[in-house]
């Protein structure tokens, strides 16, 4: 795989401007990425760009859960969370078990609460059935019981707590990884290209790819496709307005934040506290941290401009403070908050109430926009659009699409164990791996992991800690500069490594990045 230093992105550029594509996808986010990678797949020529990193907006600001959805199950949504269960058990089991790890949630029922033991003893219970019971069953515990699986948890009036199983992961690399996937089986992408303009066919108006600008260095240059689709998330009606100035809104937005904090003890589960009848909140241990969220409000600002309000992070301490004791929840131990949005159909009524499904529309110029996506179902998703894309009227893909494979895994899938173990063994007993850094690896990487052993087997440096209080390493950073497509600072800091989500991007470890990335 080719690296993406300057030079690098001039000759994708050449490519991406000399090429007829079946396929543009403009956006790498969830929808864009998946799309890509099955498009890829079913023998397609498919180029994908961005305007800013791969999964840079909403698409790396999720709760960071690969989830069946327990609270559809009030709506009465089976289908949709049996559904859930088997893309997330494809992924935990044959696609990704090196990036997604299953974890324990408890959802405590306390006096006065919104839900009583039993209607959630029979609501966990059903939730595993769906699921074939793959993680155990669904079942109330005792208080007791409860505190020895989560230490910070608020005991007065806790009468018991309901326990299911579900899986979490880190967002942003699995988008790496299915970039990574995309480019194996053939598609072209480049990050950090914006575009500035479509481009039509006279007289009919028909869109028959892009105009875009290198926003690193500033270059022109254009993508002729047969098809382009629209998955630019937040963005999805501007660049249709591109395509017919006069297009009314598809979509509308929703913000959800989130809070990172330290932790002080170890979390052998996560907690889901109901707030409300429908709204619950999140304490999920995550990269040795606590993750806490989220917010569900209306948005109508630039979507490049979301952010994590004060009155953000007083609600979601506040909420959950319903479950967790106000030791664990000092301001002082929020090392990272972040926002996104999500996408909901257009229409009336509460943002809260909103289907969470995808939106898919055709304009004037024949341009796809595809919008509203998530983590657990995103391969169905990407199948599913895929699927519309092959059968739109006229046939702008032609009629031959390959079948693709049911479970092609991402690229490093191996038991992260196994892993961890081989890169602590494999050295002299003097030069051996911190067991720490071993781990972070194994589960970040999967056998990509040995790629980037090798690296420091060259240059020990290499095998540094880029700041003492944390895991990451300097061959993460040369390897996301090389063969990750990583162009700017919040690209490493951010989305390849954890040193962001931390607290520790200092701006010393900001300009060494820099220096780095030249």
């Amino acid at each position: 795989m080719r690296t993406t230093t300057g030079a690098d992105r001039a000759e994708i550029r050449e490519e991406l401007s000399r090429a007829a594509y079946d396929l543009l996808v403009i956006g790498g986010g969830i929808l864009g990425t998946s799309v890509t990678w099955m498009a890829a797949q079913a023998g397609l020529r498919v180029a994908m760009v961005d305007a800013g990193d791969f999964a840079g907006a909403t698409s790396s600001a999720s709760s960071k859960l690969v989830h069946g959805g327990l609270r559809y199950l009030q709506t009465g949504n089976v289908r949709l969370v049996a559904e859930n269960h088997r893309e997330r058990r494809a992924l935990a089991a044959d696609i990704a078990p090196h990036l997604v790890k299953p974890l324990t949630f408890l959802v405590p029922i306390y006096k006065g609460g919104p839900h009583g033991a039993a209607k959630l003893g029979a609501g966990v219970f059903l939730y595993s059935a769906l699921s074939v019971f793959g993680d155990g069953m669904g079942k109330v515990i005792t208080p007791h019981q409860a505190l020895s699986k989560v230490p910070a948890l608020r005991t007065e009036g806790l009468r018991a707590a309901a326990v299911y199983g579900d899986h979490q992961m880190n967002d942003s690399r699995v988008a790496v990884m299915t970039v990574r996937a995309a480019v194996d089986a053939g598609a072209v992408v480049l990050n950090h290209a914006e575009v500035v303009g479509l481009r039509k066919t006279g007289g009919t108006g028909t869109v028959t790819g892009a105009e875009l600008r290198d926003r690193l260095d500033g270059t022109e240059f254009g993508v002729s496709a047969r098809l382009v689709l629209n998955a630019t998330g937040p963005w999805v009606d501007h660049l249709r307005r591109m395509e017919d100035p006069g297009a009314a809104p598809s979509i509308r937005l929703s913000k959800g934040a989130h809070l990172v904090l330290r932790r002080h003890e170890p979390w052998k589960a996560a907690l889901t506290t109901p707030i409300d009848k429908y709204r619950v909140s999140f304490a999920i241990p995550w990269e040795d941290h606590l993750l806490l969220g989220t917010t569900d409000e209306a948005y109508e600002g630039d979507p490049g401009a979301v952010g994590v309000t004060e009155a953000d992070i007083a609600q979601i301490l506040d909420e959950a403070g319903h479950a967790v004791r106000d030791s664990q929840l000092r301001r002082e131990d929020i090392t990272y908050a972040f926002a996104g949005l999500r996408v909901l159909p257009g229409g009336p009524g509460q943002v809260t109430a909103a289907k969470r499904e995808t939106v898919l529309t055709r304009g004037a110029g024949g341009m796809l926009s595809v919008a509203g996506g998530k983590w657990t179902t995103y391969r169905h998703i990407g199948r599913h659009v895929l699927d519309t894309l092959a059968h739109l009227p006229g046939q702008p893909l032609g009629d031959d699409l390959a079948d693709i494979l049911p479970a092609v895994p991402l690229p490093g899938v191996a038991s992260p164990d196994a892993v961890a173990m081989r890169l602590w063994t494999d050295r002299d007993p003097g030069a051996r791996m911190d067991p720490l850094v071993a781990r972070h690896l194994a589960t970040h990487y999967g056998s990509i992991a040995f790629d980037l052993a090798r690296l420091i087997r060259e240059d020990p440096a290499l095998g540094e800690r880029i700041h003492p209080d944390g895991p990451d390493i300097w061959a993460q950073a040369v390897y996301a500069r090389d063969r990750e497509w990583a162009a700017t600072v919040d690209d490493v800091v951010r989305r390849r490594t954890t040193l962001t989500v931390r607290g520790l991007d200092t701006p010393d470890v900001r300009g060494r990045i820099e220096e780095l990335l030249g």
